[in-house]
Formats: C-alpha cells, sequence, structure tokens
C-alpha cells in the first residue's frame, strides 16, 4: 500500500482519528536492526491532518496516546530522538512553510490503462509543473 493511505488507515485504527495524508516528512532506515529479526527497517514519517478529534485508541497495539503541544515536544528530555526532531520539523513547517520540508504525492496515470501510480517528492514550483 502507499504511505499516504496506510498512514491513514493506521492513524484511524490505531487512535479512532480520521486524517487525512499530507506529505512525508521523513524515512528512517536502519540496516541489520535486531527489532526487525536482523533485516533492513524502514519507518515512514507522515504530516497528517486530523478531521477528528476524539482520541479512542487500540489498547492492544497503545499503551497510551494524547494530543501534545509541539514545543513542549520538541523540548522535552522524555521523548526519543525520532519523537523530538520530527516535532521540530514540523514547528519549522508551521513557522517558515510546509513547502520547504513536505515530500508530497502526486497522482499519474499508469501505462497501464485504468491504473495509477503515486510519485513522492518535493514540489516543483508552478513555473516548472505547468511546462508543456
Amino acid at each position: 500500500f502507499p504511505p499516504g493511505d496506510t498512514a491513514v488507515r493506521e492513524v484511524l485504527e490505531e487512535t479512532g482519528i480520521k486524517s487525512e495524508f499530507k506529505s512525508i516528512l521523513s524515512i528512517r532506515q536502519q540496516h541489520e536492526h535486531p527489532g526487525a529479526f536482523g533485516k533492513s527497517d524502514m519507518y515512514i514519517i507522515c504530516r497528517m491532518e486530523p478531521s477528528s478529534f476524539q482520541i479512542s485508541f487500540c489498547q492492544h497495539e497503545c499503551l497510551r496516546c494524547e494530543w501534545m503541544d509541539l514545543e513542549e515536544l520538541a523540548r522535552t528530555e522524555n521523548a526519543t530522538p525520532i519523537t523530538s526532531n520530527v516535532a521540530r520539523l514540523l514547528l519549522f513547517g508551521y513557522r517558515e512553510g510546509f513547502d520547504r520540508i513536505d515530500i508530497t504525492m502526486r497522482e499519474f496515470p499508469a501505462v497501464y490503462t485504468g491504473l495509477f501510480y503515486k510519485l513522492y517528492h518535493r514540489e516543483l514550483p508552478e513555473s516548472y509543473r505547468n511546462m508543456t
């Protein structure tokens, strides 16, 4: 499944929050990860926009689930390095514009009739998007 579709589904299943995929913020990759049976591990971090806010989390997959302030999350010593870095990335996006950090998705028709593919990349300036 495409990362954006998967993120929307997983957020709903695990938190009860309906959301819309906005972009990929970052990708973490590790090789020979012990928690992944010595295989490569890829973790895709997506920026989502919620359309519901009432949390109803899956107790089989989550111990706790709550909304948090990004400033606090970026500064806390209790967060993992990936969490505090993503919080700082989001703060930068809110302040300076997500166009500076987002990896967006565009859907294009595939060579096979009726099928489409999703291409993820930094957004091009409009003058390049509309070149003929």
